[in-house]
C-alpha cells in the first residue's frame, strides 16, 4: 500500500487521480498546509521543499521502500511502476512528457500566481492581476489550439499529461476564464471530469479543505513562516 502525504490542492489531486486511474491501493495522510504541518520534520524527511504531495512506496525499486516528492515526478514514478498512462514508444513518450513539462513549468506556476494575486494577496495590485490573468488566458489558448488537433494533450491516448493539467483548470472562474473562449479545451475538460477515477480522486480530502485567507495561513503559506529555515 502506497503512503500518500497530501492535501486537497491541484498538485495533490494529480496524485490522487493517478492512483485511482492505476488502481493502486493507497493510504492518505493529510498534511494541513494552512496549519503548517508541511514543516514537520517527519514530512520534510520525504519532501525537503515542504510541499505536498509526497509518497512512500514500501515496495519500491529492488523491493525496498522508496519516497518521491514533486507531483510530476510522482506521476512518472507511478506510470513506470504500473506501465500505465505513458506510451511505450519513444516518440509517444516524449510527446506526453513535453506536455507534462508544460504543466510543471507553465500551467502550475502561472495559474498559481493568478490565484495568489486575484484571491490571496492582501493588497490587490492591478499590474500583477492583469499580468497573471493574461498569462492564464494565453496558456488556456495554447491548450485549446493543441486540443483542436489532438484528442488529448499528450496525443491520441489519455495520459499523465492530462492528469497533471486537469486539476489546475477546475478553478477556471478564479483565473478570470470564460469557457466560451476555449471550446476545444472545454470539451476535453468535460470528458476528463466525467471519468470515474477523476471523480474519486478530486474527492480525496475535499471535506478537509477550507479558505486559506486568514493571517495565520497567509504567514505559513506566503510570509514569515514560509521563509524560516525549518
Amino acid at each position: 500500500m502506497i503512503e500518500v502525504y497530501s492535501w486537497a490542492t491541484p498538485n495533490g489531486h494529480k496524485v490522487h487521480i493517478m492512483l485511482e486511474e492505476c488502481g493502486l491501493s493507497y493510504r492518505i495522510h493529510a498534511v494541513d498546509i494552512g496549519a503548517g504541518e508541511q514543516f514537520d520534520p517527519a514530512f520534510l524527511a520525504i519532501s525537503p521543499n515542504n510541499k505536498i504531495p509526497a509518497i512512500v512506496d514500501p515496495d519500491g525499486p529492488e523491493g525496498k521502500p522508496f519516497s518521491v516528492f514533486e507531483s510530476g515526478a510522482i506521476l512518472l514514478y507511478l506510470a513506470g511502476k504500473t506501465g500505465k498512462l505513458l506510451p511505450d514508444s519513444v516518440a509517444g513518450k516524449y510527446e506526453v512528457l513535453q506536455w507534462l513539462m508544460f504543466q510543471m513549468g507553465g500551467v502550475g506556476p502561472m495559474l498559481g500566481q493568478t490565484h495568489h494575486f486575484r484571491i490571496y494577496a492582501p493588497d490587490k495590485i492591478p499590474y500583477a492581476i492583469e499580468r497573471y490573468s493574461n498569462e492564464a488566458k494565453r496558456l488556456y489558448g495554447v491548450m485549446d489550439k493543441r486540443l483542436a488537433r489532438s484528442k488529448y494533450l499528450g496525443g491520441p491516448e489519455y495520459s499523465i499529461a492530462d492528469i497533471a493539467v486537469f486539476p489546475w483548470l477546475r478553478s477556471w472562474k478564479n483565473q478570470g476564464i470564460e469557457w466560451s473562449d476555449f471550446p476545444y479545451l472545454k470539451g476535453w475538460f468535460d470528458e476528463v471530469s466525467a471519468r470515474p477515477a477523476v471523480k474519486r480522486g478530486v474527492e480525496v480530502l475535499a471535506e478537509r479543505r477550507r479558505p486559506l485567507t486568514d493571517d495565520r495561513s497567509r504567514s505559513i503559506l506566503f510570509g514569515d513562516e514560509q521563509y524560516k529555515r525549518h
